[in-house]
């Protein structure tokens, strides 16, 4: 006991003295907080534990919740093994969105940033003059961003094969979605009408109006329906295996977006909302008691998070990033740099790696902020009560609040600088993910 307090300890003369920690140092810190008599070091300093005082406070001043109904509230900030502040923050608390942190954490963990993921185009007949004599089957890999870029490079490169038509039909099996529509045959309709620019709706034309200038429209006409079934035909000739974005790619999209069909699909692609909740709590070093999850996405008060579980699973992807030479700004939004998504509006102090959520009643903000006095910041907020955005303003005036007695880092730590200087979007739409087999 002795032992490991004055370890703590000896690092938080380090840290302040301005010598960087090693995640895995506050990761084991986090260890040290679940096992029975010991606790983390606490902070010397009680600023940060006056300022979240000062913020409950205010929720009940401004009737942001109850006199009563703090308990509804969670808090946890820590740098390295010194605990700054701690309201409720052994607690599982409904998440909302801050579940894709644990959805995040386990698909990377699982597969790795560069998978990708397949989706074969096969048909049952041969191609004559122009025409597909059978099916063209779809066999989807879980990729969660086929979106309409995606879908007409697909039929482009079917077209430069030499398919106008298809006789038969469109058929959808295994695990395929289509504009974030999971459902295989509205996720087959929309594909179909993407193949076709004759039969293109609005989304699809503005879409194409963004894509690079000169890129051709696809002209394939399915004679037939589109049917779902459960077992592609095994007499089918596959013509082009598809590959999905890098999985990096599609974590940063989900995460600045935080968008719930693609975190559905990635917990699916991953065994489910079980295995993301048991692996996510052995990987954060935290009971499993305090991660709770009945799916990936976070939908609903039943996917609940203690808070220290939430900045746990942070500081368990930062690690798992550095060690595939990546950081959080890769795979989560950094303000001051991702201008979309979830960001938008937010007031948040910058260079501050976040993750929101909200359900009606629920907001919440986790990440990590880096600053002068105590560098890097990790902190996990879960607001409870009908203000969702009363609440959001809450807690980006407590960042700043924070911000303003530690200061900014003089500097972006290299921990938490992107790898891409421009914030550039996906390249979504590319030929060169779309592999031809077939050439007969």
């Amino acid at each position: 006991m002795l032992e490991l307090l004055s370890s703590g300890l000896v690092t938080l003369w380090l840290e302040m003295a301005g010598l960087q920690i090693k995640p895995l140092d506050a990761l084991d810190a986090l260890a040290w907080q679940s096992s029975p008599g010991l606790v983390l070091a606490p902070d010397p300093n009680p600023a940060s534990a006056n300022t979240v005082q000062d913020y409950l406070k205010g929720l009940i001043a401004s009737k942001l919740i109850a006199q009563n109904l703090t308990d509804s509230q969670g808090i946890w900030m820590q740098s390295g093994p010194m605990l700054m502040a701690n309201h409720q923050g052994t607690t599982p608390l409904p998440a909302a969105s801050l579940t894709k942190v644990a959805t995040s954490l386990v698909a990377f963990k699982t597969w790795g940033p560069d998978h990708q993921f397949e989706t074969l185009i096969s048909t049952t007949g041969p191609v004559v003059n122009g025409v597909l004599q059978g099916d063209l089957v779809i066999t989807g890999g879980g990729d969660p961003m086929m979106v309409w870029e995606e879908a007409i490079a697909l039929g482009n490169t079917l077209n430069r094969m030499g398919i106008k038509q298809v006789k038969g039909n469109l058929v959808i099996t295994g695990s395929f979605a289509m504009n974030f529509q999971r459902h295989p045959l509205l996720a087959g309709q929309l594909f179909k009408q993407a193949l076709n620019s004759a039969t293109w709706t609005r989304p699809a034309i503005y879409t194409y109006s963004i894509m690079p200038k000169g890129t051709p429209k696809p002209q394939i006409a399915i004679a037939g329906t589109v049917k779902v079934e459960a077992q592609p035909n095994p007499q089918r000739a596959v013509l082009i295996r598809h590959l999905s974005l890098p999985l990096k790619q599609i974590i940063k999209e989900m995460n600045v977006y935080s968008n719930n069909d693609i975190a559905e699909m990635l917990a699916e692609s991953v065994g489910g909302a079980t295995v993301v909740q048991s692996t996510a709590a052995q990987l954060a070093r935290v009971p499993n008691a305090e991660i709770q999850l009945i799916n990936g996405s976070g939908l609903g008060p039943e996917n609940r998070i203690s808070p220290r579980a939430v900045c746990a699973m942070f500081m368990a992807m930062q690690q798992e990033a550095a060690a595939r030479d990546l950081t959080l700004a890769d795979l989560f939004p950094m303000s001051g740099f991702d201008h979309r998504g979830t960001l938008h509006s937010r007031h948040i102090p910058v260079a501050t790696v976040i993750k929101t959520g909200t359900l009606r009643d629920v907001s919440a903000l986790a990440g990590v902020m880096p600053t002068r006095d105590r560098g890097l910041v990790w902190f996990a907020i879960l607001n409870r009560g009908p203000n969702v955005s009363g609440f959001r303003t809450g807690q980006d005036q407590l960042l700043q609040r924070l911000v303003q007695k530690l200061q900014l880092a003089p500097q972006v730590p290299a921990s938490l600088t992107p790898h891409s200087t421009i914030n550039t979007l996906p390249d979504l739409g590319t030929s060169s993910r779309n592999e031809v087999v077939f050439k007969g």
